[in-house]
């Protein structure tokens, strides 16, 4: 009942911002944990599985955080920047997310920077520790450590920025797979979604981004403001998104008006669009083709194909550059997204434990349609969250209330400390829709 008065507070408050003409903030996680990343790994505080924290970067800052791994599941862990609102940046201003074994040796590292530097706007990306049959680095149980730094120059703000951080696992598979990623894949547009425009209001931050179907959808966005949207995409779907800036009145001309990014469910960076020049005509910025989602995917080189290799909840981050309010008014803006999904969707890969977040329900279809976000009862949040970070199968075999009951003391027990709770251990809650490799499915 407690998370529940929070996020309806926190909803207001965004509305009220809304209101009065500015811009919402970043809406971080109701659920996030305080921790202080440590200087050293020999400090270094523990992310839990399935959990949720939040922290802060200075400008030139590194942060280190532990995570304890098995020999059982592939590993996420992703950072969110969140900047100041008004913070001056340098297009050299750039977030790394670094895992590294005891040995100092990167499992995976990323990289990312603002595609335009033109305004402060949240990013996020991660790196992750998947097991491959013919690498030996990486492989073994025990703890690893997440290293996250803020590379900055002398003429970006000094203040420091919000960071959430998550740490998610996918189960390896319980017979061998491909180990290539596919060659060729279907990259012809669709044609546009039937059905008319219908109203969607976006969210303030990954935690609480609406569900999106198939469709076009309609929205105000405010200069300076961030929209978050999440779309179910399952195994074999091909996912198709373009974001349309409706006309201003009045003359003038905004290079980078409207970035649009695309980030998977593990808030990996799958592919963005920063380009759009806007002159009070309508324009539209569109992702390029992207393939369909296949476990194959994660053995591409590419960005974009590397980032579409499991079934969940994509999410999409459209900002409105606040140069927009000083050539052509401060107000609200039309904003109107099309997605398309296409195909039907394929047999999950043979995964040997529960796909937690990593697979797509009926109940997150139910959520597509009616807008339900990942903090609503049934939107698919904060217990698939927990099922990815791997709680004790049978251990939340609970229903109802009795699960939120047993999720909400645990996390009372956590708060003693940032390293606390018990989210290390294999196994989670049963997901349906995992079983035998068929047709194109993995």
């Amino acid at each position: 009942m407690l998370v529940g008065g929070s996020l309806l507070a926190a909803g207001a408050g965004a509305g009220l911002a809304r209101a009065a003409g500015e811009p919402a903030a970043y809406g971080f996680a109701a659920e996030a944990r305080p921790v202080d990343g440590a200087s050293t790994t020999s400090d270094a505080p523990r992310l839990a599985a399935g959990s949720v924290y939040k922290d802060t970067i200075r400008r030139d800052g590194k942060l280190i955080y532990r995570v304890d791994l098995d020999e059982a599941h592939h590993a996420y862990v992703s950072a969110v920047a969140v900047p100041p609102r008004g913070a001056e940046l340098s297009y050299r201003d750039q977030l790394s997310v670094s895992l590294q074994d005891r040995d100092g040796a990167d499992c995976s590292s990323t990289t990312t920077q603002f595609g335009s530097a033109d305004f402060a706007r949240p990013l996020a990306a991660y790196a992750h520790r998947t097991l491959e049959a013919d690498r030996s680095r990486c492989r073994e149980a025990g703890s690893y450590y997440v290293v996250v730094e803020r590379d900055g120059q002398d003429a970006s703000s000094a203040e420091p920025w919000g960071l959430e951080l998550r740490h998610v696992l996918e189960p390896t598979l319980s017979s061998s797979g491909p180990t290539e990623a596919p060659e060729g894949w279907p990259s012809a547009s669709p044609a546009p979604p039937a059905g008319g425009p219908r109203e969607r209001a976006g969210g303030t931050g990954f935690a609480d981004a609406p569900g999106l179907a198939e469709g076009e959808w309609t929205d105000r966005i405010e200069p300076g403001e961030s929209r978050f949207y999440r779309i179910p995409v399952d195994w074999g779907q091909q996912l198709f998104v373009s974001a349309d800036l409706g006309s201003a009145a009045g003359g003038g001309f905004v290079s980078g008006a409207l970035p649009v990014s695309l980030y998977n469910p593990a808030l990996g960076l799958v592919d963005s669009a920063d380009s759009l020049a806007y002159d009070g005509k309508q324009k539209s910025a569109t992702l390029d083709p992207l393939p369909p989602v296949a476990y194959a995917n994660r053995f591409a080189s590419d960005t974009e194909t590397n980032g579409m290799r499991f079934a969940g909840w994509y999410y999409l981050r459209v900002s409105l550059n606040p140069k927009v309010a000083q050539v052509f008014g401060k107000k609200p803006y039309g904003l109107t997204l099309r997605v398309n999904v296409e195909h039907d969707a394929a047999a999950a890969p043979p995964y040997a434990g529960p796909a937690g977040i990593f697979a797509v329900t009926d109940g997150d279809r139910r959520a597509a349609v009616d807008g339900a976000s990942g903090t609503e009862p049934g939107g698919g949040g904060a217990m698939r969250l927990v099922a990815a970070g791997g709680i004790g199968a049978g251990t939340l075999l609970l229903g109802g209330l009795g699960a939120w009951t047993l999720l909400a003391r645990r996390r009372a027990a956590a708060e003693t400390g940032p390293g606390a709770g018990a989210g290390g251990a294999p196994g989670a809650v049963g997901v349906p829709g995992y079983g035998p490799p068929q047709g194109r499915g993995w």
